[in-house]
């Protein structure tokens, strides 16, 4: 898998999460255990910090980028679907970050929130628990997220990695 050290910042990936190797990892990037980095994802923490908790999902395509000022941390049992973009965030444990999302510096999505896919989530935008953040600019639905659906398919992504990890093989 292409894990990357760039200068002094090195990744740090936890022996029980799952790295595809198709995906890229960059710097100074941080994963949990039974998390995983599906193929296509890449996660560049060149500028600054990029931090997942354990039991999450960075799907097909996504990019995880970092400034200086602003670290994209994802928390635990989190989902973030394919082909999202995020980047100076905070998402909170127990969320679900939509395909085709972008979540922008400053965002706070928190515990049991979702951000529908194909969102834009601007800048200094608070996403409040169990709501959804839906359209571009994403408006907020309170109380519109699915919880159960949150923990069914991190539950899922959890068991798919343990799958790959012990069956995946090249041809």
């Amino acid at each position: 898998m292409p894990v990357y050290a760039l200068g002094d910042r090195i990744p740090q990936i936890d022996p029980e999460a799952f790295v595809h190797p198709d995906a890229v990892v960059i710097g100074d990037v941080r994963i949990g255990a039974e998390s995983s980095v599906w193929p296509g994802a890449v996660l560049r923490g060149d500028y600054g910090t990029i931090i997942v908790g354990e039991r999450t999902s960075i799907q097909d395509g996504t990019v995880v980028h970092a400034v200086s000022e602003y670290p994209t941390v994802i928390g635990s049992d989190c989902i973030v679907g394919h082909i999202a973009h995020l980047e100076g965030c905070i998402v909170h444990d127990g969320a679900l970050i939509g395909s085709g999302s972008v979540v922008l510096h400053q965002v706070n999505v928190r515990s049991g929130a979702t951000v529908a896919a194909g969102a834009v989530v601007r800048n200094r935008t608070d996403v409040p628990e169990r709501a959804l953040a839906v359209g571009i600019p994403a408006s907020i639905k309170p109380e519109a997220s699915d919880e159960v659906a949150i923990a069914e398919g991190v539950a899922l992504y959890v068991a798919n990695a343990r799958r790959y990890r012990d069956e995946l093989r090249a041809l």
